[in-house]
């Protein structure tokens, strides 16, 4: 069976480093994204500069209808996928609650866990051996806001990672006899540009200190723990939840 990841949110960061660790160990990649064309294509470049079939898919995966066509292009033009890393999320301006607006929890909540279940949705229908499927594996990607609750910054976002890891433990279960795992990662700070949708580029740089090792994270250390449950080397986990944040 050929191996054919999906890894939304593919155009930079966490994304982007498992898709690159993905295609050197043979996957045929889809990188999904939302609007970068530019960052998307460049990554696309890299990974099939590493010899493995891979497209680039641009969709809001927020919304049904472009989770559909992502599955479906990846249906024609890789096969059908066994592995999928729900990565696309978002986040706002560093605020508290009382200063959240309705449309900026709504937005978030869309993106960060509608999205994510809708991914899963539609590949559990073609993982799944009650669909017909011959199994697969699901990573979402958490963040260790979900066990500290980020409160002054964004508990919006810690909230909504809450939720994701719920969903994690809830869907394993839903599908453990049908060939699926389904497992969480965790990271802590990380030296992406996500912090920058906050206004806060600097940001890791900022809070390292109070990591208990001492330093931010690299998105290829995050990619590593991912594939790691990709892998079969993780045959008997599922429903794990997996903190890869230098101690915090």
């Amino acid at each position: 069976m050929e191996k054919v990841i999906v890894i939304t949110g593919g155009s930079r960061g966490i994304g982007a480093a498992t898709a690159l660790l993905a295609a050197s160990q043979g996957y045929r990649v889809c990188i999904n994204y939302r609007s970068d064309d530019a960052a998307a294509g460049d990554v696309l470049q890299q990974v099939r500069a590493l010899g493995v079939q891979a497209i680039a898919v641009r969709a809001d995966v927020s919304r049904e209808d472009g989770v559909f066509r992502l599955f479906s292009q990846v249906d024609a033009e890789l096969g059908r996928v066994t592995a999928l890393v729900n990565n696309a999320a978002t986040n706002g301006p560093r605020a508290r609650l009382d200063e959240m607006s309705e449309q900026r929890l709504l937005g978030l909540m869309t993106t960060n866990v509608v999205g994510p279940m809708l991914c899963a949705k539609h590949a559990v229908g073609r993982m799944s051996r009650r669909h017909g499927g011959q199994g697969g594996v699901i990573v979402n990607v958490s963040s260790i806001a979900a066990r500290l609750g980020s409160a002054d910054e964004y508990i919006d976002y810690a909230a909504s990672k809450g939720a994701i890891d719920s969903f994690t433990i809830g869907l394993a279960k839903e599908v453990a006899g049908e060939g699926i795992r389904v497992n969480a990662v965790r990271p802590g700070m990380i030296f992406t540009d996500f912090h920058a949708l906050c206004g806060e580029p600097g940001r890791v740089t900022r809070k390292e200190g109070a990591v208990p090792m001492g330093r931010g994270g690299q998105p290829d250390e995050i990619a590593q723990a991912i594939m790691w449950l990709v892998s079969d080397q993780a045959s008997y986990t599922t429903g794990a939840l997996l903190d890869v944040g230098g101690g915090l």
